[in-house]
């Protein structure tokens, strides 16, 4: 089955928390702190797979999380860092923002890209040691590693895009100039999926073809099965527009054409400006008069037109000739560029307090893997967190809210009396 969106959650490892612990040895007294760091989360990698060419693994597994950091050690010991996660995709996956669909990365290339970043590991008590605290008994704990949900999004990666009518002769076309199979019968929809060949030219020469199934009028509006997979013409570098030029089937040839023409554009402009050339097909089954109707339309408009018939390879190899060469002159395929971002400005010690009876109730979540670390009965550690609610301005505030003598403070489920 060809699956081409997928969201899925990431989670980075965290950070591992830093270790209290002190040194002890026969024969040496007061050995002093020794708690090593805490190890670093791992990354969350996304690679390209050439593989792959579907996105159908995310359809069963929709959390990925990478290994947390390990906590430090005795004897400055540092925790081992988290295996990071790689993640495999087929190249031309677009990796956006779920919430906000804003593009974080294009995968068409063959270096690993990093998406989310794994937490960095906390201090132990040795890192604490001054010739005035000379026991700390507090450590820093890990930072969390990052959290975001993704939208995978499949922008298949093609030098030419085959768009057109079902029924007017793509599928025979891709498996005439290439190795391409696709399922090919007399009905609309017979190609439920895009289908990819590589053409080749002369040694050493070729590009790759995609027959884009599912175009009809109104496709850019989810009609049909168009609207699935319009996303895939967005990167060929040229638009070969096959016509049903023998109207065989009770349709306009020069109509299908506007018709289509018109969809790309409703879908994305740009795909109008897009170089294209026009392969009228089935030209075995129409009339001279028709042929030279469309052509000279075609002609009109300023695109260089082909007869062809797919059935009989009739005019492939002039087709496929006229693509190699104006291939030449055109740039790469499309890589899309990652959306700048400002991220908001948020205090990181943001906080709020408010009063309920005699209790004053501060709200600040990034202080709980501060208080984690705190010692409550060890001085020196409850110093360090009190300075850290002097320096965040908590105290400050409390004060500017009347706290008295004696009242109560809940900070996370700690209460504990104030005292000035």
């Amino acid at each position: 089955m060809f699956i081409d969106l997928a969201k899925i959650s990431l989670r980075a490892g965290n950070g591992g928390n830093g270790a209290v612990s002190f040194h002890r040895e026969k024969y040496v007294a007061a050995g002093g702190p020794d708690g090593g760091d805490g190890g670093k989360g791992g990354d969350i990698l996304f690679v390209a797979d050439s593989h792959l060419s579907t996105l159908a693994d995310f359809r069963y597994k929709r959390k990925y999380a990478a290994e947390d950091g390990v906590n430090g050690g005795s004897r400055r010991c540092t925790g081992k860092n988290g295996a990071d996660l790689i993640i495999r995709v087929p190249h031309g996956t677009l990796i956006k923002e779920a919430e906000t669909g804003r593009l974080l990365v294009d995968i068409s290339g063959e270096d690993p890209v990093v998406v989310a970043w794994g937490g960095k590991g906390g201090w132990g008590n040795a890192r604490f040691a001054t010739p005035t605290r000379q026991i700390p008994r507090f450590a820093k704990p890990g930072r969390l590693g990052d959290r975001l949900e993704v939208q995978l999004e499949l922008k298949l990666l093609a030098d030419v895009g085959l768009v057109g009518f079902p029924n007017v002769g793509k599928s025979t076309l891709i498996s005439v100039v290439s190795q391409a199979k696709p399922e090919i019968a007399n009905y609309h929809f017979t190609t439920l999926s895009p289908v990819l060949g590589v053409v080749r030219l002369d040694e050493g020469s070729s590009f790759v073809m995609a027959d884009i199934p599912g175009l009809i009028e109104g496709a850019s509006e989810g009609v049909g099965l168009g609207h699935d997979f319009l996303r895939h013409v967005e990167r060929c570098r040229l638009l070969v527009h096959v016509v049903d030029v023998s109207g065989i089937e009770g349709r306009d040839p020069i109509q299908d054409f506007e018709t289509i023409n018109q969809e790309l554009k409703a879908f994305n402009p740009q795909l109008a400006e897009r170089p294209m050339l026009v392969a009228a097909n089935k030209c075995d089954l129409a009339t001279p008069e028709q042929i030279s109707a469309f052509k000279d339309y075609i002609h009109g408009q300023g695109l260089e037109c082909f007869e062809l018939s797919a059935a009989t390879n009739r005019g492939a190899k002039e087709l496929v000739g006229a693509i190699g060469a104006k291939l030449v002159n055109l740039p790469p395929i499309l890589e899309f560029e990652p959306e700048p971002f400002t991220p908001p400005e948020v205090d990181p010690q943001a906080f709020e307090i408010a009063k309920q009876g005699d209790v004053f109730e501060v709200d600040a979540p990034w202080l709980e893997p501060v208080l984690s670390t705190v010692n409550m009965n060890d001085y020196e550690s409850l110093q360090y967190f009190q300075r850290v609610l002097v320096q965040s301005g908590i105290i400050a505030r409390l004060e500017e809210m009347g706290v008295d003598e004696g009242d109560t403070v809940r900070i996370l489920g700690f209460e504990f009396d104030y005292v000035r």
